[in-house]
């Protein structure tokens, strides 16, 4: 693990594709991966109606997983990086990360059958400081106090945000805090944060000194255990979709393109710095959502949006200047 902690300071032309200081290359990484995030999303909506939501989310992992093996592997054809050699604490890394993300998606598909759904969407959007919490707790992750604050920054534009988009108010939120809905909404963004600290901790614990390799074999495994353990209960529990994927193969392939494209900028990124710092410049990617909303759907925006927006983009840039 040290030797990729310690080694991402060099410069070089290698495998790692990288020309300068490693430390400042995650920032456009991230920006990438929010923007095709962003672009995977928008392409899942079409399947609504077509795929069930537990079938429109099984395409990301189902799709994504060839084009990651082939990513690792061609990352080994042309570069000649060995495949890092596996180990209980990578493994047990990789399969935590996994299910994690599958049970965030659970519990947002749960949270979102509740009428009263509003404010715990809300409280699962806290996600970026959760995983700075996680990030100490599980891998010693530390932050600056200046990058903290720009974190929070972040975070409470986040939270704003959403809150404007759901007409939640303050009052609500405070009154909603004992609620099921609210602790699903909690429990959704813990979950979230546990697993991109469990995806670093996997690729670190490869100890494997190329971070691309490390990235690319972590997201590789994840994907592949997911694509199992999903594939399994969809079989047990909507084995028609497990038909419809195929049949419906043009969009769910778009969405695994895009799936894979982003899920290489976040594991590569997440391989090089503070799980807490890459989420928190990712948020870029509701400023992106906003954008479109606002110049190409025309759709109106309320002052709650806008002061959300705005302090989404404040955080992004004190982290930048601060860290």
């Amino acid at each position: 693990m040290n030797r990729l902690r310690h080694g991402i300071g060099a410069w070089a032309w290698n495998a790692d594709a990288r020309a300068g200081p490693l430390m400042e290359l995650w920032i456009p990484i991230t920006v990438f991966a929010a923007f095709m995030q962003n672009a995977r999303s928008a392409l899942q909506k079409h399947l609504k109606g077509r795929l069930t939501t537990l079938g429109a989310t099984y395409v990301r992992f189902l799709y994504a997983a060839p084009f990651a093996v082939a990513y690792a592997v061609g990352l080994h054809i042309l570069y000649g990086d060995p495949f890092p050699a596996p180990n209980s604490e990578f493994l047990i890394f990789a399969a935590l990360g996994g299910l994690s993300q599958i049970i965030f998606t659970f519990l947002l598909l749960w949270l979102f059958s509740f009428r009263n759904f509003a404010a715990g969407t809300t409280f699962s959007k806290t996600e970026v400081v959760q995983i700075a919490i996680l990030g100490f707790l599980v891998l010693g992750d530390t932050l600056t106090l200046a990058s903290g604050a720009a974190i929070m920054v972040a975070a409470s534009g986040v939270v704003v945000l959403s809150a404007a988009q759901t007409n939640v108010t303050l009052k609500t939120l405070v009154t909603s805090l004992g609620e099921k809905s609210t602790l699903i909404g909690l429990a959704s963004g813990a979950f979230l944060g546990a697993s991109v600290v469990f995806f670093r901790g996997a690729a670190l614990a490869l100890d494997f000194p190329g971070f691309m390799m490390a990235a690319a074999y972590t997201l590789a495994v994840a994907l592949i255990f997911q694509t199992i353990v999903m594939t399994l209960w969809l079989a047990w529990k909507e084995p028609a979709t497990l038909k419809a994927v195929f049949v419906h193969w043009r969009w769910s392939l778009a969405v695994g393109v895009a799936g894979v494209l982003a899920s290489m900028g976040w594991f590569t990124a997440f391989t090089l710095e503070n799980a807490s710092y890459v989420r928190a410049i990712g948020q870029i990617e509701l400023i992106f959502t906003f954008a479109v909303s606002i110049f190409f759907f025309r759709e109106k925006t309320n002052r709650g949006e806008v002061v959300g927006i705005l302090l989404v983009a404040a955080g992004i840039i004190l982290l930048i200047l601060t860290r």
